[in-house]
């Protein structure tokens, strides 16, 4: 019995030390690994991620698409198209659409649509006809001006007939087609672009 015992324990030793010797190995080459990498240039490697239970895969840069975003110019007259970079996306007049709304990036610029205002939906047609749904924020929330309003109206249709699929558009607001905002500006249905408050 005794001689079983000093056997198993011998036999567990031998594991105990194997195993011991099998983890300094691994641990050692990491080690050159690490050390041999620090004056490895960096050049022409491939950023990879690595997500736990899965192979390594290559970070994908995102792909984006410059757009022109129409706000008003410093004296509040012209609208000036700003380029920006945004995803590109199935979406994009709708990607466009919220862009505007979050204001100009460039410093004299400014907005005539109230940053409150929400995009509720956008449907593109097959006709060109790009249908534009603004939270009540979008009139609520707008200065009272024939001026305020033909600008806000125009940087939202100059913004959206960029796009090949869309050369017209008819608004409206909380669901309803509107053919005015604050009762200044008659456009009917469906606006077309207007290049002459563009700078």
């Amino acid at each position: 019995m005794k001689k079983t015992i000093l056997i198993a324990v011998v036999l567990m030793l031998v594991l105990l030390i194997t195993a011991g010797c099998g983890l300094t190995g691994k641990l050692a080459s990491l080690k050159e690994g690490f050390n041999g990498e620090e004056g490895v240039s960096t050049e022409n490697q491939t950023s990879t991620v690595v997500i736990e239970g899965s192979e390594t895969s290559p970070v994908l840069q995102e792909e984006t698409k410059a757009v022109l975003l129409y706000f008003v110019d410093a004296t509040g007259n012209k609208l000036v198209a700003e380029e920006r970079m945004i995803p590109k996306v199935e979406g994009i007049a709708r990607a466009a659409m919220n862009e505007l709304i979050k204001g100009p990036a460039l410093l004299g610029l400014q907005s005539v649509i109230p940053p409150s205002t929400v995009l509720l939906d956008i449907n593109v047609r097959p006709e060109g006809l790009a249908i534009v749904d603004f939270s009540a924020n979008l009139i609520e929330d707008m200065p009272i001006s024939a001026n305020a309003e033909k600008l806000a109206v125009y940087s939202i249709v100059n913004t959206l007939c960029q796009f090949s699929t869309v050369d017209r558009v008819e608004m409206r607001v909380d669901g309803k087609q509107v053919d005015t905002l604050l009762g200044f500006v008659d456009f009917g249905e469906e606006i077309t672009a207007n290049a002459d408050l563009t700078e």
